[in-house]
């Protein structure tokens, strides 16, 4: 029995010495050179699957072995993570990889909490509609106690959401009621930019120049506003408004306000739509007109803007465009656009990324029903007509004398003539 103990000890002991010289050989070949380490040449990362809760991150990590055999050894563990502004939205880690010779693919997918979207939209709006996305990926071999890192992944996002906002173009605003001649209102300027961000609400503070054709006080006495981004209401209120002389012009300021807590919610249509979204902001107004109170859509100041993104430079060309790996992306049904496009007539409307033909249903040609027989060297304006007229405007020297030529707010050409 003495004996069998000698010999079974002496083969444990024999069998650790050779995996310890084993593992001495290797370690030591990896520090004097002789055998290569793994390197990291590549990473590739798309979006897969998303849902209310969670944005799955699909990676490929191509490891380059030059070693003539392959490197697993029970103890390679990648590591990886993605940032934006700083912001970590995902990490993962994979442990027991193996690697054969040469170049090898190594998938592996990330969840990321759709909650994390809320914080990164507040530093994208701080930070001036600029966002840097940084990959950082990392292969470890316990075995030899070292770290291969990869080639940090990074890419600027920049959008441009609100320039599109500012315009000089005016707009009139119509009453459509009895007894009042239109339009009773122009706007004559808007602007925005952006307000005070914190972790609840991003503000957006609203300008419009507005000018009052008739001879009578007009009250807008309420402003209301709605924003989404792909019908996903972000943000809804009124705000109180001022009163505009007769023929003189008022700025009316305000502050509309995002809920940033619905964010999550865009962010999955934003990807279901292949990262493409449109940003909607829809106004309304109550106006006094002596007599009568009226609401009125100011569908003329409606703002809409397309935002497409390419986060991890991997998307698909077109929506609808798949890879295996890739979910289908959910589109839009043809005739919601459809609608979509015509009840935006008359809209300002901003796309930084596709090209879009001019709005169909514009038109271009003058009132067919203007009177163009008015003698030229005959002054026919009333009393009333040079209350209407703006101040500092003279009367044009030409052949088409229109009620709204009277009507047109300072330094303005009509729609109807551009």
């Amino acid at each position: 029995m003495d004996v069998r103990s000698t010999l079974f000890g002496s083969r444990l002991r024999i069998t650790g010495v050779v995996l310890l010289l084993v593992v001495v050989a290797v370690v030591g070949a990896f520090v004097l050179g002789i055998v290569g380490s793994p390197t990291v040449t590549d990473v590739e990362n798309r979006f897969g699957g998303v849902n209310e809760t969670t944005t799955v991150i699909g990676s490929n990590l191509t490891v380059s072995n030059p070693n003539p055999f392959g490197a697993s050894l029970g103890g390679l563990t990648v590591d990886y993570a993605v940032e934006m502004n700083g912001i970590r939205m995902a990490t993962g880690t994979k442990t027991g990889v193996s690697v054969s010779t040469g170049e090898s693919v190594l998938p592996f997918t990330t969840a990321m909490a759709n909650e994390r979207i809320p914080p990164w939209w507040v530093s994208h709006v701080r930070n001036d509609e600029r966002t840097t996305l940084t990959v950082d990926a990392d292969v470890h071999s316990a075995t030899a106690g070292a770290s291969f890192g990869a080639p940090q992944v990074t890419r600027s996002i920049d959008t441009d959401l609100l320039s599109g906002f500012n315009s000089t173009e005016p707009q009139p605003v119509n009453a459509n009621a009895p007894l009042v001649s239109d339009p009773v209102l122009y706007i004559n300027e808007t602007g925005a930019t952006w307000g005070t961000v914190t972790n609840e609400t991003t503000e957006l503070d609203l300008r419009f120049v507005v000018y009052n054709p008739e001879p009578y006080p007009v009250g807008m006495t309420e402003l209301g506003y709605a924003v989404s981004m792909n019908e996903v209401a972000l943000g809804e209120g009124t705000t109180e408004g001022v009163v505009i002389p007769p023929g003189e012009t008022r700025t009316v300021e305000t502050t509309a306000r995002i809920r940033n807590g619905n964010l999550d919610e865009w962010w999955v249509s934003h990807l279901e739509r292949n990262q493409v979204s449109e940003l909607e902001i829809d106004f309304s107004a109550r106006l006094d007109l002596r007599a009568t109170t009226v609401e009125v859509p100011l569908r003329g100041l409606t703002y809409t803007k397309t935002i497409e993104t390419d986060l991890f430079g991997t998307k698909p060309d077109t929506a609808g465009t798949t890879t295996d790996d890739d979910p289908e992306p959910a589109t839009p049904t043809d005739e919601r656009e459809r609608e979509r496009e015509r009840d935006r007539d008359g809209r300002t409307h901003d796309d930084s990324h596709v090209d879009i033909d001019p709005d169909p249903g514009a038109d271009t040609h003058s009132d067919p029903g203007a009177d163009t027989h008015s003698d030229p060297g005959a002054d026919t304006h009333s009393d009333h007509d040079r209350r209407r007229r703006p101040p500092g405007r003279e009367r044009r020297n030409s052949d088409v004398d229109t009620d709204a030529d009277r009507r047109r707010p300072p330094g303005r050409v009509p729609l109807g003539d551009r």
